[in-house]
């Protein structure tokens, strides 16, 4: 998996780049791609937390 952070950079380029060109469509996919980023994050947290639980002993 990708890093979330390098997602979210991307994400942050992709809306000032649309911001900048006036090109709504790749400002709002800059947007979303931020906030996938995020989820994707948030899910990989929730994973390890149950791995951990899973393999203590």
């Amino acid at each position: 998996m990708t890093n979330h952070k390098t997602d979210v950079a991307k994400g942050r380029v992709k809306e000032a780049t649309g911001a900048a060109t006036g090109d709504d469509n790749l400002k709002n996919e800059g947007k979303t791609d931020q906030a996938a980023a995020s989820v994707k994050d948030k899910i990989e947290g929730a994973v390890d937390k149950v791995k951990d639980k899973i393999t203590r002993k």
